[in-house]
């Protein structure tokens, strides 16, 4: 087989692979798969980290960014020469697609032990995709086309599969080793404002920060909202503001950094 056809066919399969797991995504919550939409599994799992619904309108925006992405990739851009992208990362994306779909059945069945493995499987794909976009030099359509979906999925992948640990947790009926389930919560928040934070300085990718600083926002309003939690965890709405004012700050800084080495 050519390397051209080879190129070729990882294309075509970019397509189908995206296609899948959109169309799985959407029968989850149309049919719904197993009578129960993927939100209404999470609601069967209380717990203190979960945001509020509004926030999950970040996956309409990841799905029109990776449209973007998987058009971009077919070359059909005038100019673009995408053989070299698509060496590079389609063989990942297409495994955490097709791993974006089967998770979909594990959780509508409740399988939670199994959705876990799979929300890891696709995070380390995208930590393979963003560290081999990070490592070339990148034209701005690239920037637009690649580099922006997927820090957007990313960062939104980096909060869910902290969101299905904290659901698998819930499930094993794990009762966190004495300690309440505020503090648990805030020690969890904490942990994930590090890594997002410790991403976001690595990467200088102030998309990624902001899709964290989204979801620690969603987090907030379902905490102080009256068809939430209505203000009864102070702790957790302490350490939510506290930590929005500090993603805010990297952010700003990211952004000065960015400007100075002309990365914008």
């Amino acid at each position: 087989m050519s390397k051209e056809r080879g190129v070729k066919i990882l294309k075509i399969f970019t397509v189908l692979s995206f296609v899948l797991m959109v169309t799985v995504n959407a029968l989850a919550n149309i049919l719904p798969i197993n009578g129960i939409t993927t939100g209404g599994v999470s609601d069967s799992y209380p717990n203190l980290f979960a945001p509020a619904g509004v926030t999950f309108a970040i996956w309409g925006i990841i799905y029109i960014l990776l449209a973007g992405f998987v058009i971009y990739q077919l070359g059909l851009f005038k100019g673009s020469d995408t053989n070299a992208i698509v060496k590079l990362i389609d063989g990942y994306f297409i495994i955490s697609s097709l791993t974006n779909a089967t998770w979909i059945f594990s959780w509508q069945y409740k399988v939670i032990p199994l959705s876990m493995i799979l929300m890891i499987v696709i995070l380390v794909c995208l930590i393979k995709i963003n560290d081999k976009i990070n490592s070339i030099e990148l034209t701005s359509k690239e920037k637009l086309f690649v580099k922006l979906p997927f820090s957007v999925y990313f960062g939104w992948i980096t909060v869910a599969t902290i969101a299905n640990a904290t659901t698998l947790l819930v499930s094993l009926g794990w009762n966190g080793w004495g300690l309440s389930e505020q503090i648990w919560t805030i020690i969890i928040l904490l942990v994930g404002l590090v890594i997002g934070m410790a991403t976001t300085l690595k990467n200088k990718d102030i998309p990624y920060g902001i899709v964290i600083f989204w979801a620690y926002l969603g987090i907030l309003i379902k905490h102080v909202s009256s068809s939430g939690f209505a203000g009864e965890y102070y702790g957790i709405i302490t350490t939510l503001i506290i930590s929005l004012v500090i993603i805010f700050i990297c952010l700003l800084y990211v952004s000065k950094k960015r400007k100075k080495y002309n990365l914008i």
